[in-house]
């Protein structure tokens, strides 16, 4: 069996729910297919929640309204039976007309879900109209998680018995990416950008025989072709080299995407949905890593540093302390640096995580930061790679290893 997963950008329009519907029928029947939002429908949400904490209601109101008709578009150029969808779309805008209840994450995680529930409910409708045999499934009853809402952990024993009892294997089955479920029933999600990690999860369950993830590249990139003019296919990757390149930004796959694929030896496929002809980029246990050298670009990064207020030194104890509350605000760190009295990290500018960790760190540290910096990241460097990014910047930090250097730089 054949997992394959498709982004917000494959299916953002009619046209691109019949180029899925073209795919997957090109593909075969046995497969589980994972689909994100429609899409910006993911921003829409998140701007939702963000009213409905405020209380906001002229522009909870006006999201609702675009929401539902930007998804009402997509379905007046499709056929299909899409009463599920209206009903979705009604339980949204019945939620947000009562007062928000719970943490500011689990509100988050109850209402962005309905996003990848809209768009699989648009797909299996028409799949279904085409002739497609198609079962749609709800993720929240087969991903079972702990209740880390925004970032849940799976519980793997569990979510591969749901998800091999679930499974009609002479269908397709069309699943939510992104989206799981505790087990006392409240939704949660497993992380931004998780739908390629749903796709590994039903994969692992199902000891599938491969997952493609469908996109609007070529394939894994050297580099992203919003910075560089002249990027490069990455035929075949290890799944090493993959994980380092996701852990350290690169967008075009979710970091926790890989391991479960390695440990069953599930070959990972990176193909382009506007030409599903061309083979694409494949990942798995090639046996040779990397020659061309990658970049990743983080822009909107913060640069903080720490000192002791009594000089003394940044030994364990203070360590502890910092990572403590680093997890405690939810904040994950791209680089860190230390010297004998200061500690330097180096994260993503997200003011609702930030603004609260910096307030938690001044309890115990003298703070200071630099705003609206650019982490570089080469993986496979030499100098002349390095010289390459740095055209026009100001170095302010620089870390090496033996295969990969991170540059922390500021536009002059």
């Amino acid at each position: 069996m054949k997992v394959f997963k498709f982004g917000g950008a494959s299916v953002k329009d009619a046209a691109g729910v019949r180029n899925l519907a073209r795919v997957v029928k090109e593909q075969g029947p046995k497969s589980a297919v994972i689909v994100s939002a429609m899409g910006k429908t993911t921003n829409a949400l998140e701007e939702l929640v963000w009213a409905w904490l405020a209380d906001d209601k002229p522009s909870i109101q006006a999201k609702n309204a675009q929401i539902r008709a930007y998804h009402e578009g997509i379905m007046a150029d499709l056929t299909g039976d899409f009463a599920p969808v209206h009903q979705t779309i009604a339980l949204l805008e019945s939620m947000t007309q009562q007062p928000a209840t719970g943490s500011r994450d689990e509100v988050y995680d109850q209402i962005v879900s309905l996003g990848e529930v809209l768009s699989t409910q648009v797909v299996a409708a028409h799949l279904q109209s085409a002739g497609v045999p198609t079962q749609w499934l709800d993720a929240r009853q087969l991903i079972r998680t702990d209740v880390t809402f925004r970032e849940g952990r799976v519980d793997w024993t569990e979510t591969k018995k749901r998800v091999c009892e679930a499974i009609d294997k002479q269908q397709v089955s069309i699943i939510q990416g992104f989206i799981g479920q505790s087990t006392d029933g409240r939704t949660t999600t497993l992380g931004r950008e998780g739908s390629d990690y749903s796709a590994a999860i039903v994969a692992y369950c199902l000891n599938a025989d491969s997952v493609t993830i469908w996109k609007d590249v070529p394939g894994v990139l050297n580099a992203d072709p919003k910075w560089f003019d002249d990027t490069v296919l990455l035929q075949r990757i290890t799944y090493q080299d993959a994980i380092e390149l996701a852990y350290y930004g690169a967008t075009v796959i979710h970091p926790k995407t890989i391991k479960p694929l390695q440990n069953k030896n599930i070959p990972l496929y990176v193909r382009s949905f506007i030409d599903s002809d061309a083979p694409g980029t494949m990942i798995g246990d090639t046996g040779q890593h990397l020659t061309t050298p990658s970049f990743i670009f983080k822009i909107n990064q913060l640069m903080i540093s720490l000192h002791p207020t009594d000089f003394s030194f940044i030994a364990e104890d203070n360590l502890s302390r910092i990572f403590g509350r680093f997890a405690q605000a939810g904040v994950k760190i791209n680089l860190m640096q230390n010297t004998a009295i200061s500690f330097t990290v180096v994260v993503d500018n997200d003011p609702t995580r930030v603004t609260p960790l910096l307030d938690m760190l001044r309890q115990d540290f003298r703070v200071s930061y630099n705003d609206g910096l650019e982490l570089v990241t080469i993986r496979y460097y030499d100098q002349s790679t390095i010289d390459r990014v740095l055209v026009g910047k100001r170095l302010l930090l620089e870390q090496k290893s033996r295969y990969t250097v991170q540059l922390v730089v500021r536009g002059v």
